[in-house]
């Protein structure tokens, strides 16, 4: 893939995740952020407004994936050991409970509405990401 159509992709999904999380919280008043989305559709957290709303985002989640997939043909992908994921998911999970939600709560819709305490997040978020691929680079912990 050139250097060009992987701009072009990536132009494309943000462009269709600013468009969703828009759509979100102009038609439903409700912010597009997938952690406090999950934990309704879980019974962790019962929030105003109809749990099907929140259902209905998660499931789209995987099911655009899908459909992404099949138009555009096999993917490669490379997965971590399923024990690496599952510690990861435990970190993300309790991570976005202590910092009062997810990257794409924070970082899409926190900081479109400029959000001071999303900024903050978002840049914690960061700069834990950029030394944590640092240290499994320089570990050669890489997938």
């Amino acid at each position: 893939m050139t250097l060009a159509a992987s701009m072009a992709q990536g132009l494309a999904g943000g462009l269709m995740i600013g468009a969703s999380a828009s759509i979100m919280l102009l038609g439903a008043g409700r912010i597009a952020g997938v952690s406090g989305l999950f934990a309704r559709v879980i019974g962790v957290t019962k929030a105003c407004g109809p749990d099907g709303l929140a259902a209905g985002f998660i499931l789209a989640l995987p099911l655009g994936a899908a459909l992404a997939a099949a138009l555009a043909g096999p993917i490669e992908t490379r997965f971590p050991p399923m024990a690496a994921l599952l510690v990861g998911g435990l970190l993300v999970g309790f991570g976005a409970r202590l910092g009062s939600g997810c990257t794409s709560g924070h970082g899409v819709c926190g900081l479109s509405r400029l959000s001071k305490r999303s900024l903050v997040a978002t840049a914690v978020f960061m700069s834990v990401a950029a030394a944590t691929v640092a240290a499994m680079n320089a570990a050669g912990l890489t997938w």
